[in-house]
């Protein structure tokens, strides 16, 4: 049994306990039963009122996606009536004259509040871990169990509409100022005794747009119920939903059909009654839960990385591991960062400079991000001085002592990276491993420099590092399953997002964006106008041009990055790339750094691009389609995850997907740049790509793998 059922006194009790999930969901097994209880209290003349709470530490944690992903190539008339399955036994919650109360006593999301939504009155648990709200949309979907239609009813559109479009999460305080919940208690136990009591004193409540038929006795929709702050036609309405709209279009660009989707649900549902308005809302969200671009989410934006933050590329044999002091060698920004994150987590850091006054710079980075959560509220003052004695700056490489793992963060040269590994790798702990965080230089070679090569391997953060959930694990060709497990169970410690690549020039992450910042090079040397290269990477869903994300990496770092492939062999002089950095170092303009690059950085306004670039990179007077340019920076990212999935750097769809998302912003709705290919079309991405590699260069001719993929006509043929 998933649902457990029983009686005290006059009230039926009805607790969530399922066996069969780690969480309490609402899946094809715990819906029945969950009807079967509430009809058997709805039947019962004994029962007076009816509590449902749960019986974990959350309360539902939502619908159970999977059943969802199951559903997408059904009959759409098949999942309409599961949906409306649903709403109607929400109805009967509501109409069936018995008084419901949610004691929610742990966090509580998507249907699982819509559940809660469905009760006459709502109690929660003040514990600060608990969450509650509907974040749907964030996975491509909309609230199906009457979501978009019951909170604004309770509690106003201006109020709801955030909710909703944007899929926060409250706490229970922010719940009860909000209208999301009618009060909190302190222990579960006088949560049960609030709910009982307000059951007592409300013997017969009434949902506030519902009334009582007055011939037949029995409770219906109300057809002219009043929105609280204002109905659609209202001033506020019209001015509630032209601003909504707008936001909404600016921030999707209209790749994701969700949001669009709940803002029709509410300006449709709020002018009917709740039974039409529950109709109407369950017709919208078939159409968005059978879109692609929620299959793509659910797909990798849960699942996956539900699975990535379990370990999914973790070595199955390798017995846990536990870092306990771990060090850093280098106290710039990503090394700082790097310390922070691990001492957040209880480990303790050794933070190693070339002098100690660097090295306590290092340390200062975390005392000031430190400050900001305590002044926000989330940490306690004690805390966070415990977590900043747990970093010692130093600049003896002796201090290291007894680590079990040291990770490098100094300078892309491999000569300095030489030395530091030579200097310290001597001071791991027996069975020790060192990591590199090099965004570029293969490890291989790196590891050729260590005493021990099976124990070396890449573990690449993003900067900034403690907003940055990725970290890109490089197996160099030596480096043991062992090293791998370390540094995984390591980033899984200090709740980050491991992916597993192999060994090469520039490893997946860097490989591929830099083919994003390159083609916006060649578009630009092309003759595109800048602003119109800018403006199609954000609509194609980018998070920002590829010229601003080049200048935010520096153009003299591009440069090296550059000069050292040549150095290597790797790439010819006459690279875009190579050839375009070198000018505007040459111009002093090395990016945001320097307040100079492809934009102009003034100190008190926004930055705008240099009038300068229409005199070194004329605009043509024939100017591409938007769809065009979107292709050619688009399609040049997934046709390199495919090369590197081709060549074995990249070892499954999960890792490329996740990374190229993570990493540097692959638009989240195609599924990541591996399932941008299936999300076109294989064959018609491999006969766009021939079409691109014809008029514009060989860089976008697919090879022979994804030739074969497409005309096998079945979608990609990957390890997920």
């Amino acid at each position: 049994m998933e649902i457990d059922y029983k009686t005290e006194q006059n009230l039926a009790v009805i607790t969530w306990n399922m066996t069969s999930s780690p969480m309490n969901v609402l899946n094809d097994t715990s819906i029945p039963e969950f009807e079967a209880a509430l009809q058997k209290a709805f039947d019962d003349t004994d029962v007076k009122g009816i509590v449902i709470t749960s019986a974990k530490p959350e309360f539902i944690a939502g619908a159970d996606l999977k059943m969802i992903l199951s559903n997408q190539d059904k009959d759409p008339r098949e999942m309409l009536e599961v949906s409306m399955r649903l709403n109607r036994l929400f109805r009967r919650m509501e109409t069936n004259g018995k008084p419901l109360v949610a004691a929610i006593n742990g966090t509580v999301l998507g249907g699982g509040y819509e559940v809660c939504l469905a009760c006459h009155h709502r109690l929660a648990l003040d514990t600060p871990k608990t969450k509650i709200g509907l974040p749907e949309v964030k996975l491509g979907l909309l609230p199906g169990g009457g979501g978009t239609q019951r909170l604004p009813r309770m509690i106003g559109m201006e109020t709801a509409l955030p909710l909703l479009l944007e899929g926060r999460d409250v706490t229970p305080q922010e719940a009860l100022k909000l209208g999301l919940i009618d009060g909190l208690a302190a222990t579960t136990q006088e949560l049960m005794q609030a709910a009982k009591a307000w059951i007592e004193a409300n013997p017969a409540p009434l949902k506030p747009w519902d009334q009582v038929n007055k011939k037949s006795g029995k409770i219906e929709a109300l057809d002219n119920f009043q929105v609280p702050g204002g109905s659609v036609q209202s001033d506020t309405g019209r001015r509630l939903f032209g601003i909504a709209t707008a936001q909404v279009m600016e921030k999707t660009k209209g790749n994701y059909p969700a949001p669009r989707a709940i803002l029709s649900c509410v300006y449709e549902g709020l002018q009917v009654n709740i039974e039409r308005a529950i109709e109407i809302e369950a017709q919208y969200f078939v159409q968005v839960a059978r879109s692609k671009e929620a299959g793509n989410l659910i797909r990798t934006m849960f699942l996956g990385l539900n699975s990535a933050n379990k370990g999914a590329s973790r070595p199955k044999n390798s017995e846990k591991t536990d870092v306990k002091k771990v060090g850093i060698l280098g106290a710039g920004l990503m090394g700082a960062g790097i310390a922070y994150v691990s001492a957040l987590a209880g480990i303790e850091v050794i933070l190693k400079d070339v002098s100690l006054e660097a090295a306590e710079k290092g340390k200062e980075y975390s005392g000031k991000l430190l400050e900001k959560a305590v002044g926000r509220g989330s940490m306690s003052p004690a805390k966070a001085t415990d977590i900043l004695k747990l970093i010692t700056p130093t600049s003896h490489a002796a201090d290291l002592e007894g680590c079990e793992l040291i990770v490098e963060a100094v300078f892309e040269n491999r000569e300095v990276k030489a030395q530091v590994i030579g200097e310290s790798e001597v001071y791991l702990a027996p069975n020790g491993v060192f990591g590199s965080n090099t965004s570029t230089l293969p490890i291989t070679g790196l590891a050729e420099l260590a005493q021990n090569p099976e124990s070396f391997i890449g573990i690449h953060f993003f900067s900034p590092v403690d907003k940055m959930s990725l970290v890109e694990l490089i197996m160099g060709k030596k480096t043991s399953d062992y090293a791998l497990a370390v540094a995984i169970d390591y980033v899984r410690k200090i709740r980050k997002t491991p992916i597993v690549v192999n060994d090469a020039r520039g490893f997946y992450t860097t490989r591929c964006f830099m083919t994003f910042a390159t083609e916006g090079m060649e578009l630009l040397k092309d003759g595109v106008d800048p602003v119109l290269i800018e403006n199609a990477a954000k609509q194609a869903g980018m998070p920002v041009g590829p010229l601003a994300v080049t200048d935010e990496v520096a153009l003299d770092l591009v440069h090296k990055i550059a000069a050292q492939a040549i150095a290597d062999g790797a790439l010819n002089e006459t690279d875009t790339s190579y050839q375009l950095s070198k000018t505007f170092v040459n111009l002093g303009r090395s990016g945001r750094k320097s307040r100079a690059g492809f934009y102009e950085y003034p100190e008190n306004a926004g930055k705008f691009l240099w009038p300068g670039l229409s005199d070194l990179y004329p605009v043509a007077a024939e100017q591409p389609s938007m769809d065009e340019i979107k292709k050619r920076l688009i399609y040049r990212q997934a046709l390199e995850a495919a090369r590197c999935y081709e060549e074995g750097v990249i070892r499954t769809r999960l890792d490329a997907d996740l990374g190229s998302i993570l990493a540097w912003g692959f638009p989240a709705y195609t599924g990541g740049a591996l399932s941008f290919i299936e999300f076109i079309g294989s064959d018609t991405f491999v006969a766009e790509c021939d079409r691109l590699a014809d008029t514009y260069g060989e860089r976008f001719r697919p090879g022979v793998w994804l030739h074969t993929q497409a005309e096998n006509g079945q979608g990609l043929d990957l390890a997920t």
